[in-house]
């Protein structure tokens, strides 16, 4: 692929997110990194290139646009894009990716992208050598690599029993208080998908138990939080991380929780999101509690650099209990920014295992990647 024009685009990049992977690009981008930005509007693009300085190209290229999406993938080594829902605007670009050979990273959360790429798109990718790797943001590096990290702790051959917590602070985006939005109401769908999936991907591998389990409401008191089960993208990509790794062990089992501290703050956040999923249910409610936080809008600078997030995992094996923690700033924006970036630059420049089809980080980039997070200032420490 070194006859192409570039080794990194960036789709998406006058997007709220877009807008903060750019700038860190611009400023962590190693020397004779060739990249681009695009996305629907040159004029757009050109005013961000030269608002941060940049001696880049821009790609004029819409999300709906076959033909300029075929082009664009077979112009790169790689896509990283921002622009969500992906469900409704990913589909044409991860499948010229895949046509093309092409490596892709997204900030997806959305399950029913997930599974519907894998129906799609996997078997392609596979042949032509693209790397398809989903979630390589706040959703779902921490719990990914976390757990890999936490494996890792343990001995090896041992059935494994992990929880984790994830707890942040900051505010969301409007295009992200949407998608969650639009996800709520598309549970039927994806619902169809993922059977779909399952049909295509067969049997786990023989010899390996690995389970997703929901798990209750409960009191940690390993980490003095208060667990509520949380249905999300994380823990699907804990699972298919485990099934791919042996070094999960013979039977892995993993549950995903919300970590809070006050019961009070736990049956809080209990109701608010009950009530938001019935609510999601009808268009006319959904789209009225969209416009609270419209797409485009979201945490200036300041409140950027108040938030914060920590993935605690407590893992237990062979008799062995470890507790371990990923942490870091801003969760939706500046460390999903940062996470995005450094996996573009992992794929494009680190030394891998030799894989291709759709694939999670810890599976496709691991180790690797997390040493490039924590040289950009997230954390993997073991507490106990």
């Amino acid at each position: 692929m070194e006859d192409r024009a570039y080794d990194i685009v960036l789709f998406g990049a006058t997007g709220f997110t877009g807008r903060l992977t750019a700038a860190y690009l611009a400023e962590r981008a190693p020397a004779g990194l060739r990249w681009a930005l695009a996305g629907r509007s040159a004029d757009r693009l050109r005013a961000l290139r030269d608002q941060l300085g940049l001696p880049v190209d821009v790609v004029a290229a819409d999300a709906g646009d076959e033909r300029a999406l075929r082009d664009l993938a077979a112009s790169t080594r790689l896509v990283a894009t921002t622009v969500g829902p992906f469900v409704e605007y990913g589909g044409p670009l991860v499948a010229a990716c895949a046509a093309a050979g092409t490596d892709y990273v997204d900030l997806t959360g959305e399950p029913e992208f997930l599974d519907r790429v894998y129906v799609e798109h996997h078997a392609t990718a596979a042949r032509t050598g693209a790397r398809l790797v989903h979630a390589c943001g706040f959703d779902s590096i921490p719990p990914d690599l976390g757990a890999l990290f936490a494996v890792q702790q343990l001995p090896e051959g041992e059935p494994i029993r992990m929880r984790g917590y994830i707890s942040a602070g900051g505010r969301p985006s409007g295009g992200t208080f949407n998608t969650v939005l639009l996800n709520f109401g598309r549970h039927r769908s994806a619902a169809a998908v993922h059977a779909a999936r399952r049909r295509v991907e067969g049997a786990p591998p023989s010899g390996r138990r690995v389970r997703g389990v929901p798990g209750r409401p409960h009191r940690q008191p390993a980490l003095g939080l208060y667990g509520l089960p949380l249905s999300s993208i994380d823990p699907r990509i804990v699972v298919h991380s485990a099934r791919a790794l042996p070094r999960y062990g013979p039977d892995f089992m993993y549950s995903h929780f919300v970590g809070v501290r006050s019961p009070f703050t736990a049956a809080g956040v209990a109701a608010g999101a009950i009530g938001a999923f019935g609510l999601a249910q009808f268009g006319p409610a959904r789209r009225a509690m969209g416009r609270l936080l419209p797409p485009g809008k979201g945490p200036n600078e300041e409140q950027r650099a108040r938030g914060w997030f920590r993935m605690r995992l407590v893992a237990e094996s062979g008799g062995q209990r470890v507790v371990t923690e990923v942490g870091g700033g801003d969760p939706g924006y500046g460390e999903t920014a940062k996470m995005l970036a450094e996996s573009a630059l992992c794929l494009t420049h680190d030394e891998l295992p030799e894989l291709a089809g759709q694939l999670t980080t810890a599976v496709a980039m691991g180790d690797a990647l997390r040493l490039r997070l924590e040289r950009a200032g997230m954390t993997f420490r073991v507490l106990t």
